[in-house]
């Protein structure tokens, strides 16, 4: 990532990340199991916009919640951090896995990724992608022209593991009823979960959180923030576009998008130096939730960088007399 005079900057910008996630986790962890996401997820986006407003950089969202007119979403298109440099793209989700949160269900994360201006890929019309992922020791073994059955073979043979030791992790949705049966055919193990597939995926990439692949049809705004994710812990995402609709197909093809290409992490995050964070809200496969005492809370996070490889986990405790409302104070 280059600044104005085409330097590469010396810090870490993940290192200021982390404060907007732990601001968006912390602000959201307080609607756990109320019942209402939106309440959880306005909650977050307060928090994470106004912490954003410090970070050094001039970022322009370009994978967000919302369209400026449903403010207060973090729209696609806002300038976001101090207008110094570097320039930026930036993708955020306050709440990745707002119902999870509002049911007080595990794996619900605030996450952001940034990278150079330019870099990440526009989804255009489609909200779904084809998405299948894993860590680095099985790096290079998976493709969407594969069966489910082979990309299980293939990985197990790259981890050393027989494919009834392996754990797929896949949405439970309806339309992965045939997936599921696939891989159950197969003989792999699999962990269903309800939402969050950001947390799904990168868990493949985390050695304690048990998880091999992740296969089935997810968000492509969560795919975008994955990609970085991976990028940066060596792992590997191949996609392809899923348009949910003859409408949104003819959308997609009048846009110029190609409906057939295979994407992986390196085209939807094109940049060399990019950045992840993500903190837990509620307890889960990578992170521990936010957890509030007497005199505080504490939070659990991951922050990465792509150039480097580095991932470091970021535990901390909060002052709440020092914090005062979290909604509206620079962390």
């Amino acid at each position: 990532m280059t600044n104005e005079s085409g330097q590469t900057p010396d810090r870490n910008l993940a290192l200021e990340l982390v404060r907007v996630t732990e601001a968006a986790a912390m602000a959201g962890a307080r609607w756990m199991g109320r019942g209402d996401k939106n309440g959880a997820d306005g909650a977050a986006v307060d928090a994470m916009r106004n912490v954003l407003r410090t970070v050094p950089m001039d970022g322009v969202v370009v994978i967000g919640e919302g369209e400026k007119d449903e403010a207060p979403m973090l729209f696609n298109g806002e300038m976001i951090g101090d207008g110094t440099s570097p320039s930026t793209d930036v993708a955020v989700d306050p709440i990745d896995g707002t119902t999870l949160t509002a049911l007080g269900r595990g794996n619900a994360i605030a996450v952001i990724a940034v990278s150079e201006r330019g870099t990440m890929f526009d989804p255009g019309p489609c909200v779904y992608m084809e998405k299948i992922a894993v860590g680095p020791s099985a790096r290079g073994t998976i493709s969407l022209d594969k069966s489910p059955a082979e990309n299980l073979h293939d990985v197990a043979k790259a981890k050393g593991k027989r494919v009834n030791d392996l754990v797929a992790v896949i949405l439970d949705r309806d339309r992965h009823d045939e997936l599921i049966e696939e891989v159950r055919d197969a003989g792999a193990r699999i962990r269903l979960i309800p939402d969050g597939d950001v947390a799904g995926a990168i868990s493949t990439a985390w050695p304690d959180a048990g998880a091999d692949i992740l296969f089935g049809i997810g968000g492509t705004p969560e795919g975008v923030i994955t990609a970085a994710a991976l990028k940066c812990m060596g792992g590997q995402m191949v996609c392809r576009l899923w348009p949910r609709n003859e409408s949104e197909r003819k959308q997609s093809i009048d846009a110029g998008y190609d409906l057939d290409r295979i994407l992986d992490q390196d085209d939807l995050v094109e940049g060399n130096d990019c950045f992840f964070a993500a903190t837990g809200l509620t307890d889960g496969d990578l992170l521990k939730g936010v957890q509030f005492d007497n005199t505080g809370c504490r939070t659990s996070s991951l922050v990465m960088r792509a150039r480097t490889g580095t991932v470091r986990m970021v535990n901390a405790h909060h002052r709440l007399d020092k914090l005062k409302d979290i909604s509206s104070v620079d962390y």
